[in-house]
């Protein structure tokens, strides 16, 4: 009876973990082995359920509510990856001599570029829609704007390394 049970659910079962697995963020083989052992523990206990496919899709949306919960209950360690390096006085030197080079290069550009790469480049990590709200320009050209401003700043730094 349980091989029996176990083979008829097991499509559906895999379906439905997947596309609750999709639309939660969850890994679906997860779900599937919750289901599984829910079952397994469900059959220890009472035995199987009357309407086997019900109990697999409720049991499926269940599992996935709980490993959305837990995912959003989830803290990370860090909030960014432990640096190893231990950079020194002179590695934030340079550091801060290329920023001051490249945000130079930036001034120099032509047109609008300016403003534009002093906005993508802003710790402040602005949105297109904020970036085309500042400099008044619509959203859709700030890509094309954007590409043609880093082909020129791509040219003028190549002139400025060879003159070295």
């Amino acid at each position: 009876m349980t091989h029996e049970l176990v083979s008829a659910l097991r499509p559906l079962l895999a379906a439905e973990a997947s596309a609750e697995a999709h639309a939660t963020g969850a890994e679906s083989g997860d779900l599937e082995q919750a289901v599984w052992l829910r079952l397994l523990e469900r059959l220890d206990a009472t035995g199987p359920p009357v309407d086997p496919q019900r109990w697999v899709r409720r049991a499926v949306r269940s599992e996935a509510r709980l490993s959305r919960r837990r995912a959003h209950a989830e803290q990370p360690y860090a909030v960014e990856p432990a640096d190893d390096s231990d950079s020194g006085p002179e590695e934030r030197a340079m550091t801060a001599e290329r920023r001051r080079e490249l945000h130079d290069a930036v001034r120099r550009l032509p047109g609008r570029c300016p403003g534009l790469m002093a906005a993508l480049l802003s710790p402040d990590d602005l949105t297109y829609r904020e970036i085309a709200g500042e400099l008044g320009i619509s959203q859709g050209s700030l890509g094309p704007e954007r590409s043609r401003c880093l082909g020129c700043l791509r040219r003028l730094l190549t002139v400025e390394v060879a003159a070295r």
